[in-house]
């Protein structure tokens, strides 16, 4: 009996092996130009060079060992806070699942920013790679935790709460009536009424990546640059 027992066991461990071989598979050996051209035919209003820089971050956090569900989230901050700026992306099923407003920081500029800190209390914006970690109960509702991955830029994160929170002054309607989302802290918030599906969907491990122009940042950074 215990022979058995111990065949089961390492059977099911080496089919465990192999799923999770093929899953990690699956999603460090994407090819990016192929994802960006497959990709964008479900986004036409994402840029493609923002959704290229997006998929090489998400591809080289993949590598690291980092990512643990196969989600791109794409905010492009270039655009002004009227538009809706953020791309959730199935990479795995190559289907974009949500197309919406977020918020940027009070401190990085008024409709559109142009300025990104990782300073703590600077309530900016901060630019980047970030992997969704855990979620919680506070003082904005259903939250969720990020962690920034790039040094001087967004790993400092998780300790100024940067976190992904649901806000009123995202709201379609209340962008309608302002004609721009309102700003937060420095986090990524998004409608309240939208908050719970999209944290659900990207929470435990997939990826966000905070898109600007900026050269010291594209430069620099050892994720985005190909």
């Amino acid at each position: 009996m215990n022979t058995i027992i111990a065949i089961i066991s390492f059977l099911f461990f080496a089919t465990n092996l192999t799923c999770d071989a093929h899953n990690n598979a699956t999603t460090s050996s994407i090819h990016v130009d192929t994802e960006v051209s497959h990709l964008s035919k479900t986004a036409p209003t994402i840029k493609k060079s923002v959704l290229k820089t997006a998929l090489t971050a998400y591809k080289k956090a993949t590598e690291t060992g980092s990512v643990k569900k196969p989600i791109l989230t794409v905010i492009d901050y270039s655009l002004p806070s009227s538009k809706q700026r953020m791309w959730i992306f199935d990479v795995q099923r190559e289907r974009l699942l949500y197309n919406t407003h977020v918020a940027h920081g009070k401190n990085s500029g008024e409709t559109t920013p142009n300025h990104f800190s990782n300073r703590s209390s600077s309530k900016e914006t901060s630019l980047g790679t970030y992997i969704t970690r855990d979620t919680y109960f506070g003082s904005k509702g259903y939250s969720l935790n990020l962690m920034g991955l790039e040094k001087g830029f967004n790993d400092n994160a998780y300790e100024r709460r940067v976190v992904l929170h649901g806000a009123w002054y995202v709201e379609p309607g209340f962008i309608k009536k302002a004609g721009h989302a309102g700003r937060s802290w420095g986090c990524p918030s998004v409608a309240k009424s939208l908050a719970k599906p999209i944290i659900n969907t990207v929470k435990g491990g997939s990826v966000i990546f905070a898109y600007y122009p900026d050269q010291n940042y594209l430069s620099h950074s050892r994720f985005a640059s190909a």
